[in-house]
């Protein structure tokens, strides 16, 4: 931690060469930012790394004169860049934190910027302020809501970090079609703190597991590519999953999805990887069949799949909107 206080040059230096993220906010707030890098610390809030700011906003591509809304304002940074662009009065950023939205206010006043600033659930939108031209999302979403697609405008773009629990996150960009549907393609790897009521939740489980063996290597399941991930993603919807590399050349996957789990570990001394597995659903065998699928498609890459949001929900395509993958 870099004291601006005490290291001016050194905070400055950090804060204007480095793209890289600035951790602001522990566990809420409960946590004082001194925490930071100890083990078990949530990240809560953050100043995102320039470069993906700049790639975000570019894929929104705001005409002069367009309403945007923003969701997450963070530290303010991104909606100054939109007040800067659009004028102050064309732009609505949303924060659900007290603390966070107050010491935006600070911020952006400071900079000589005042855009409208709301306290309250992102995830709702802001409707008093409908239609908007764009919506820029600073947050990781599962699923889009649709509240977002209701106060667009018919081709208004919404750019959201679709970070659906499984593997990478990934930049969507999506256009309203004004029928209460928006449809869009992923453009890059990107990875944001969640929208708070889309966090994942580790259950507890009770059932003993159930073991097995895999011929598949789990390590090609996760590192294959990211069209793998989308289309893994894509047709095991609320399924998350964290891995970790060992010391001894060993690998670790741990899948789960509400009352079930899957551990698969991969040692460079025995032939197949273990699995163990409990709950109602054998996750590692519904992994292995979606990626197995993947393959059987040609493995096609992130480029090649996109994304439908409806009223009844949202659905993962490949190559066309009409050719939704199940």
């Amino acid at each position: 931690m870099i004291d601006r206080q005490s290291d001016p040059k050194g905070w400055f230096a950090a804060i204007y060469q480095q793209n890289a993220p600035i951790i602001t906010q522990l566990d809420d707030g409960n946590l004082d930012i001194d925490e930071a890098g100890q083990g078990g610390v949530d990240y809560t809030s953050s100043s995102s790394a320039p470069g993906i700011v700049a790639r975000g906003l570019d894929l929104l591509g705001p005409y002069a004169g367009d309403e945007v809304l923003e969701i997450g304002t963070g530290t303010g940074w991104t909606a100054a860049l939109l007040a800067y662009r659009l004028g102050d009065a064309n732009v609505t950023s949303i924060e659900i934190d007290p603390a966070v939205h107050a010491t935006a206010a600070v911020n952006l006043k400071a900079a000589g910027y005042a855009p409208h600033l709301v306290l309250g659930d992102g995830a709702e939108g802001w409707p008093q302020g409908a239609l908007y031209n764009g919506v820029h999302v600073t947050c990781g979403v599962r699923k889009v809501p649709q509240a977002w697609v209701e106060q667009t405008r018919p081709g208004g773009v919404i750019v959201l970090p679709w970070m659906p629990g499984w593997e990478a996150g990934h930049m969507l960009k999506l256009t309203a079609t004004g029928d209460g549907t928006a449809v869009g393609r992923f453009h890059g790897s990107c990875a944001f703190m969640m929208l708070r009521s889309q966090r994942s939740v580790l259950p507890a489980y009770s059932d003993d597991f159930r073991d097995s063996g895999t011929d598949l290597d789990p390590r090609r399941v996760v590192r294959s590519s990211f069209g793998a991930d989308i289309a893994v993603a894509g047709l095991l919807p609320g399924v998350d999953a964290t891995h970790t590399d060992e010391d001894d050349g060993g690998f670790h996957l741990w899948v789960w999805s509400g009352d079930s789990d899957a551990q698969v570990h991969y040692s460079p001394d025995y032939k197949r990887a273990a699995v163990h597995q409990r709950g109602p659903r054998d996750l590692w065998n519904e992994v292995e069949e979606a990626f197995l699928r993947w393959v059987g498609w040609g493995s096609p890459g992130r480029d090649r799949f996109g994304l439908t949001v409806t009223p009844d929900g949202q659905h993962v395509w490949l190559d066309r909107p009409d050719n939704v993958i199940r």
